[in-house]
């Protein structure tokens, strides 16, 4: 019985331990996914962030594909 309840503290701990590095990534994810979009300036209520695309001289419509 005792292996037993030493099996369920090390397979807890290991829950906790994936637990937090999931979180620390998904962290780190949001963090620079964030800091990636304000430097594009897409932030949210960013007027200036929609810009004039060039028609690289080619006239106002292209062929269909």
């Amino acid at each position: 019985m005792f292996a037993y309840e030493l099996h369920l503290i090390n397979h807890a701990q290991l829950v906790r331990e994936a637990a937090a590095q999931r979180l620390s990534r998904e962290a780190a994810e949001t963090a620079g996914s964030a800091r990636g979009l304000r430097r594009l300036g897409r932030r949210s209520g960013d007027k200036d962030a929609e810009r004039r695309v060039s028609d690289g001289g080619r006239g106002r419509f292209v062929r269909a594909a």
